[in-house]
């Protein structure tokens, strides 16, 4: 007789449904390809209408209101968290654990902020936690970084991982319109949310690549440490002006591993357009992972939506079931490394980072204006290695700089620009870039 392994859901939302379509029209082939039967048994969430069920709620054994009537039931070996948020989903999933239950997350901002806790929970109780649906929706990439590439050093992992944020930019470049107008347009295709502020501002890129450098680097990750620069200043004009230079303007999050610190950042980012990341359009997601042995790798794919998400979640209950049936639990640390939770590099400040860097300057027009910012570039031991002067206009007026730096650190840059954004050649706030070097 075969095993079976029953699932609780909590969360009923995009990507709940998600994950219970997976589970329920994809029944068989879980059958086939496990040979375990994994049964979504109870599903809960509080806008659930319990007595008119659609139809795949209706081929669940239980639906109710009530969490409890999940993490209560003895016969439940793990439970589903996908409500989102902080302090209820908090709650559920350690009373999961300490009801000796397995849990599975998509809840990134939970696992980047609050995870400690968890982990501990979970270590404490001899259950698990999986969360592979918290990064990058449907691409596997938390378990090849666990499991995959645990015989590597991790270096690097870059990564577009907010599908908003790219498809804002793709079709600023695409369609030649400005920041407002085209992030009106993703709201209308349900590409960006009412109220985007997480997306535009990178912050959930940042909870993403939180979770990507713990488990790539063996340390917990101080969320409050990660610098963080959305893609609200970028202009049309930046577009265009990266597209004369052979690059792509993406949000990137870059992380990094030097024998005494690391470097975890999210920022927009020149991506010269030879590069595999620069190829990245729409709400599509992609992270590169640079390991001693194995080099570079690519992972590319949906970076969102109820069915990718809802396919990794279903990754990690098939993982799990395995698990349970071949009575492997904790086989794989929740983070992937054996060491306690703690922080164990310090982080890097954006101002020691060297870099090149795009500068987009709005000056006046006249004669002397190019010797007076290179003039105080050069103070600060800042060299051009490309620069795109403006169209002629008639003197005075206001007109756009374009230069591209050599690799300088951070601290000077921002010293030189605080200089020069005071001199009167200067109109308005000086826009400066970072430029991703070739690999």
């Amino acid at each position: 007789m075969a095993e079976k392994i029953n699932v609780g859901l909590i969360g009923y939302g995009t990507v709940g449904k998600g994950t219970a379509e997976v589970l329920i029209n994809n029944k068989d082939i879980i059958f086939e390809n496990t040979g375990i039967n994994v049964c979504l048994k109870t599903v809960a969430d509080l806008a659930i209408d319990t007595t008119n069920p659609d139809e795949l709620l209706a081929q669940c054994e239980v639906i109710t209101n009530n969490a409890d009537d999940i993490i209560n039931d003895p016969d439940i070996h793990i439970v589903v968290e996908l409500i989102g948020g902080y302090t209820q989903a908090k709650d559920f999933i350690i009373k999961a654990l300490n009801a000796k239950k397995h849990v599975v997350s998509a809840n990134k901002a939970l696992f980047a902020m609050q995870g400690t806790d968890i982990y501990q929970a979970a270590e404490m109780n001899g259950v698990t936690v999986c969360f592979e649906g918290a990064v990058a929706g449907g691409i596997p990439i938390v378990r090849v970084l666990k499991e995959d590439l645990a015989g590597n050093n991790i270096k690097e992992i870059f990564g577009i991982i907010n599908g908003t944020a790219n498809y804002i930019l793709t079709n600023m470049e695409k369609e030649g319109k400005e920041f407002d107008e085209v992030l009106k347009v993703a709201q209308e295709k349900g590409y960006a949310e009412a109220d985007p502020t997480f997306d535009i501002e990178g912050m959930d890129t940042a909870h993403k690549i939180a979770i990507l450098a713990s488990i790539g680097f063996n340390t917990l990750i101080p969320f409050e440490k990660i610098y963080v620069e959305g893609i609200t200043s970028i202009k049309r004009m930046d577009i265009e002006f990266a597209n004369k230079l052979d690059c792509k303007i993406k949000l990137l999050a870059i992380a990094k591993k030097h024998e005494d610190d690391i470097e975890v950042r999210v920022h927009p980012t020149m991506v010269p357009r030879e590069e595999l990341m620069a190829q990245v359009d729409g709400v599509f997601n992609a992270v590169e992972v640079i390991g001693d042995m194995v080099d570079k790798t690519m992972h590319y794919g949906r970076g969102a939506g109820g069915k990718p998400t809802g396919s990794a979640v279903v990754g990690d209950i098939i993982g799990l079931a395995r698990d349970i049936v071949s009575g492997a639990t904790q086989r794989t640390p929740v983070l992937g490394f054996k060491k306690d939770y703690t922080y164990y590099y310090p982080i890097k400040d954006i101002k020691d980072i060297k870099s090149a860097f795009y500068l987009r300057f709005s000056v006046v027009d006249e004669p002397g204006t190019l010797a007076i910012i290179a003039t105080i570039l050069a103070k600060y031991g800042i060299s051009i290695s490309e620069a795109i002067q403006p169209d002629e206009r008639a003197p005075g007026e206001s007109v756009n700089m374009v230069f591209m730096t050599h690799k300088t650190v951070g601290r000077k840059l921002s010293d030189a620009l605080d200089e020069i954004d005071k001199s009167d050649v200067v109109r308005d706030k000086t826009v400066a870039i970072r430029v991703k070097e070739l690999i």
